[in-house]
């Protein structure tokens, strides 16, 4: 070996790389390509925006068109629908309006909160040091209840686990006459998460059914 060799491999050997550490979104690189993969598009939200804001346009452009050349409204003249827009309440049912006032407002809050909200999908990062791993949230809970099943010792349809961003909810039915240990199954589920090492780190709640299951 060549002393510029021994040289080239020294910062490698000085500085390992641990895999417990490394999360593949750190790499700048992949950071973009990662939080597309892990947060949902507001393309659907904005282009519905567009379409609702186009089609308004181009009504209002229609409507004042016909009013210019002089020939009757296709719906409402536009005067005369700012006319009614500055005398409401009068001329309209009280329920009518509310109802018409609630789906407004469903409608901007469905605006509000995919504008606001982080619109995080259900998946997660796995930490590897050479390559980003994205798992959906289905996957963990399978994983998850096959360890759960085994420290319980019960089937596969008395196991049911719910994950999510930062929580991990492992609903156990024990058998009838069988006792289950909710810390084996806490542990259990714990070293496996450890194991895998998903990005954020959910915490682990168990609840054991109050009604047995009767065994085959």
């Amino acid at each position: 070996m060549t002393q510029d060799q021994e040289t080239g491999l020294a910062p490698q050997a000085a500085n390992p790389v641990d895999p417990r550490q490394a999360v593949a979104g750190e790499d700048p690189a992949m950071g973009r390509i990662l939080r597309r993969e892990t947060h949902s598009s507001r393309a659907g939200a904005a282009g519905i925006a567009a379409v609702l804001v186009i089609l308004l346009c181009v009504y209002a452009l229609l409507e004042s068109g016909v009013r210019a050349v002089g020939q009757p409204p296709w719906l409402i003249d536009p005067g005369t629908a700012a006319e009614r827009i500055i005398a409401l309440p009068a001329g309209i049912q009280p329920l009518l309006l509310g109802a018409a006032g609630a789906v407004i407002a469903m409608v901007g809050l469905f605006f509000v909160l995919h504008a606001l909200l982080p619109g995080r999908r259900a998946r997660h990062l796995l930490r590897d040091p050479r390559i980003a791993v994205v798992v959906d949230d289905e996957v963990l809970a399978s994983a998850l209840a096959r360890r759960a099943r085994a420290a319980a010792n019960v089937t596969p349809e008395q196991v049911m686990v719910v994950v999510s961003q930062r929580l991990v909810v492992v609903n156990v039915r024990p058998t009838s006459g069988s006792r289950v240990s909710e810390e084996a199954v806490l542990a259990a589920v714990r070293a496996e998460l450890e194991e895998m090492s998903p990005v954020p780190m959910p915490d682990v709640r168990v609840n054991l059914g109050t009604s047995g299951v009767i065994g085959a």
